[in-house]
């Protein structure tokens, strides 16, 4: 499902990208599955189909999605978090939710321990 928070100051179509590419990588959304269309998306949103299609170019251009005329827009293969990692990502997100860290502190944490592995 995809909501919009209007008094959230992310942009409408960032909003839709960033839930749809989250739900991709974890596995909620699988290889092949159909998305709405974007005149649906966008009907069910409440909002202008280009915002819609803004958001799925956006993840097209990232390799997530693909879209074709007969067969409409697709979750690509290979995009999802294997299991493992996805319970790894489970577990940290337990942990600091129970410390009270906030998500955007969380992904900073984890920001800076990627760049210090990828450095190393």
């Amino acid at each position: 499902m995809i909501t919009i928070d209007e008094d959230q100051a992310t942009p409408p179509f960032e909003q839709i990208r960033a839930q749809l590419a989250d739900q991709i990588r974890a596995g909620s959304l699988v290889a092949d599955q159909r998305l709405p269309s974007m005149r649906q998306l966008a009907t069910d949103l409440g909002i202008a189909t280009g915002t819609v299609a803004r958001a799925y170019a956006a993840l097209e251009a990232a390799g997530l999605i693909s879209t074709s005329r007969g067969s409409g827009t697709r979750v690509r293969a290979g995009q999802g978090i294997d299991d493992e990692s996805r319970a790894s990502a489970r577990l940290f997100a337990q942990a600091l939710h129970r410390r009270g860290v906030s998500l955007d502190d969380a992904l900073s944490a984890v920001r800076a321990e990627w760049s210090r592995t990828s450095n190393s």
